[in-house]
């Protein structure tokens, strides 16, 4: 899956705030990713972030 820094990330379930939507902020093994709704950073690993995302709006430099 292509996902870089900078881009959105749309995922299947809402962040405990009701926000879906996340800024990704790093990319490697682990994704650090920041909720769009309420600013908190969260660390997962990449293979649980990539099955839980719905959609990708690419923004950042690739």
């Amino acid at each position: 899956m292509d996902i870089f820094v900078g881009d959105t990330i749309q995922t299947k379930k809402p962040h405990p705030c009701g926000s879906s939507t996340f800024d990704v902020l790093r990319v490697g093994m682990d994704f650090r990713i920041r909720c769009q709704g309420c600013g908190r950073e969260i660390l997962l690993p990449r293979a649980k972030i990539e099955k839980n995302i719905r959609k990708v709006q690419h923004g950042g430099k690739q």
